[in-house]
């Protein structure tokens, strides 16, 4: 067997991990900027948040939340351990609350303190928030939300 198989086969849970995420955070992507891109131009003029980048963008996170929730839970981590939903959404939502931090404050950054506004340095920065971001949660979901199950689960 050589290197590369032998290497595979030891990362191939993980590696599938990451594809089901990364699809499932494309739609959560398509949702997310979809929704900005709307709220903030409407179709190239001015949305009805067109004045409020952060508002747009704090809502269209929300949105994007719920699609990546339901997503991971049922499709990328769906052989975990699960707790009652509440309370793994909730857990869930918060650690996407960090994510928003981060998008927030490269798009504040970027609208208010390098004076750059438009669709074009808009959706850099969104998508630059949302490559760190994305790091952030992945790990955090991993670790925290979606918990490989416990020995004796695994067991039974």
């Amino acid at each position: 067997m050589n290197f590369v198989h032998r290497l595979y086969r030891r990362l191939r849970h993980l590696i599938h991990e990451v594809t089901k995420f990364g699809l499932v955070g494309t739609a959560g992507l398509i949702v997310d900027l979809g929704a900005f891109n709307l709220l903030r131009y409407d179709c190239g003029g001015a949305g009805p948040l067109h004045h409020k980048p952060l508002t747009a963008r704090a809502i269209s996170i929300v949105l994007a939340t719920l699609v990546t929730y339901f997503g991971n839970r049922f499709w990328t981590w769906r052989d975990r351990e699960r707790r009652p939903m509440h309370r793994e959404y909730a857990l869930f939502f918060v650690l996407n609350g960090v994510g928003l931090v981060i998008n927030l404050a490269i798009l504040g950054l970027v609208n208010y303190v390098l004076d750059l506004s438009g669709p074009v340095s808009d959706n850099l920065a969104n998508l630059f928030g949302i490559g760190l971001g994305t790091l952030f949660r992945f790990w955090s979901y991993r670790r925290f939300v979606f918990r490989a199950p416990t020995p004796a689960l695994a067991a039974d």
